[in-house]
């Protein structure tokens, strides 16, 4: 079984007006903050930004369990400033981001300018463990085609700049202006991977490795495949269950890969229209079918998407839950529709972030049992397995 692991990037508001505010200086150093569960906390571009990278799991309790006191940790670092840890990707209201002092930030805003000036976004990144190096490119051939998906299952940032956007994921629009973000092409080889990566440097336009922020990737710090699309979202179960996804389609992947089945033969740059439809839309509208090219109704495509990878899911009994938090945001909404919904009661956008902090953290609502099987996922009225 593959090991995963999650880091998640969290907006930091204050406490009481529940606006955007800069951390500074911490009253206490955030690596103090963890308190030996693994979690490491550090700042991000932006002093408005916290991230919490969760220490690898095996299961998906597990991974629910690290994924919530993880933003418990970041929640109570966030206290010690006056302020509140939320997972909101954009900021609801306006906000002019304070860049963290660091040189390398530093020398990121002054190539990039209003691109890193503005940049004020919360993602999730879902790492997955791979054998190889050749491994790990074999699966990012096979598995892009679907990356717009898993984008779609996280829309939870609608706001931008004190207004709608039209967007479900207008974070995604957002991170796009980077130069070297969004879907990348078939590569065939980790040579090849590894060709393309020194080429894109050799431009001189990104700083390092560091700055390569395709969709999803092999990871430079750690031995795994980093999909890096999706926005942070509202719910923690919304979370774990696309992790748990996302390491089931790495491993369907790896296994098409040493069966000889080749990978979907679609260009980057129609992968990217792709990926602005989940954008636009969510789960709202149509996804475009990686099978045929063409808009279908976004469940139908989800449902695909469960199909392909429901085969791992079974083994790591993980299928019953996942459909089921799966069935939950197809009928009543990922982040963005909640968030929308919140802001129409009052049109106040504080009423947005107030009910974000809420879901945020949000008591559990999955335990382990004493076989170790998932059970009691989201819909009460559901058996047990």
């Amino acid at each position: 079984m593959r090991t995963f692991g999650v880091e998640e990037e969290l907006l930091l508001v204050d406490a009481t007006t529940l606006v955007p505010m800069p951390a500074g200086e911490w009253d206490v150093p955030l690596e103090e903050q963890s308190g030996g569960s693994g979690h490491r906390l550090t700042l991000e571009l932006q002093q408005e930004q916290i991230e919490i990278d969760s220490p690898p799991q095996h299961t998906l309790t597990g991974q629910l369990e690290a994924i919530r006191l993880g933003r418990a940790l970041a929640d109570g670092a966030a206290a010690t400033v006056g302020g509140r840890a939320v997972a909101l990707p954009t900021a609801p209201s306006p906000v002019t981001p304070h860049l963290v002092p660091k040189p390398r930030h530093q020398r990121i805003s002054e190539r990039f300018r209003l691109v890193a000036d503005e940049q004020l976004t919360c993602g999730l990144h879902v790492h997955v463990a791979v054998e190889s190096r050749e491994e790990g490119v074999a699966v990012l051939d096979r598995i892009r085609v679907w990356v717009p998906v898993l984008l779609a299952l996280s829309a939870n940032s609608p706001f931008w700049n004190g207004a709608d956007s039209g967007y479900a994921s207008y974070r995604y629009q957002v991170w796009s202006r980077w130069p070297t973000a969004g879907p990348a092409e078939t590569f065939g080889s980790a040579a090849a991977y590894d060709r393309h990566l020194q080429a894109v440097l050799a431009s001189g336009v990104p700083l390092d490795p560091g700055m390569l922020y395709f969709d999803a990737r092999l990871s430079e710090r750690y031995p795994t495949l980093e999909v890096r699309v999706a926005d942070v979202c509202l719910d923690a179960e919304h979370a774990a269950a696309i992790a748990a996804i996302v390491r089931a389609l790495v491993e369907t992947g790896a296994r098409a890969w040493r069966t000889g089945i080749e990978a979907p033969v679609v260009s980057a740059a129609v992968l990217r229209t792709w990926t602005w439809q989940a954008s636009r839309h969510g789960l709202e509208n149509n996804l475009v079918d990686p099978g045929t090219g063409i808009p279908r109704p976004a469940g139908d495509v989800v449902l695909q998407l469960l199909d392909l990878v429901r085969p791992v899911l079974a083994e790591y009994a993980e299928e019953q839950t996942v459909e089921t938090v799966i069935a939950d945001m197809l009928a009543h909404g990922t982040g963005v529709r909640h968030q929308r919904d919140a802001h129409g009661v009052r049109n106040d956008l504080g009423d947005v972030v107030r009910a974000a902090l809420e879901a945020t953290h949000r008591a559990p609502t999955i335990v382990a049992p004493r076989d170790g099987r998932e059970t009691n996922p989201w819909r009460q009225d559901l058996p047990e397995p």
